[in-house]
């Protein structure tokens, strides 16, 4: 299921109106387990006092226009540390990061991709896999990318917080 495009594009706007960015819209689950899920980011990241923000107002604008006709439940979250890569703009911004690609079950080649990434052009996205070749892969063959975590590294700087 998904999300009208009116009703996505209000909930966008009214996330703007925090200065945040509505990077997605997931509705997953069906009848009374489904999850309509926001994932939101802002230029100084998302706290948990912006995400409870945005789920009263989104939940007020959603009782109104009442997208999703049986009962379910609203999540608002960040993107996490292994963010997902939705846009185009998200394969520019994050070039040079390692990101680990999941291809849709049609794909006849590689199932798993994981490299840094090279960028997009022409719905084609490229990655230097870890076994040292570059490899283009269609746009829409893509079932999820998200960025590849270096926990040695997320360890190494939680050890020398104070």
């Amino acid at each position: 299921m998904k999300l009208d495009q009116t009703v996505q594009d209000e909930l966008a706007a009214m996330v703007a109106g925090e200065g945040l960015e509505l990077l997605a819209t997931e509705v997953v689950g069906s009848g009374p387990k489904t999850v309509l899920r926001l994932i939101v980011d802002g230029p100084d990241g998302v706290n948990l006092d912006k995400c409870a923000l945005v789920s009263r107002q989104a939940s007020a604008m959603l009782d109104v226009s009442d997208p999703i006709h049986h009962h379910y439940t609203l999540e608002v979250s960040s993107p996490g540390l292994d963010r997902k890569l939705y846009r185009d703009e998200d394969y520019q911004q994050y070039i040079g990061h390692r990101v680990k690609i999941r291809m849709a079950p049609t794909y006849r080649e590689h199932r798993t991709i994981i490299g840094e990434l090279l960028g997009s052009r022409n719905d084609m996205v490229r990655v230097f896999d870890d076994s040292g070749q570059e490899i283009e892969i269609p746009r829409d063959e893509i079932f999820e990318a998200r960025l590849e975590i270096d926990w040695s590294s997320v360890m190494k700087e939680g050890k020398s917080r104070p």
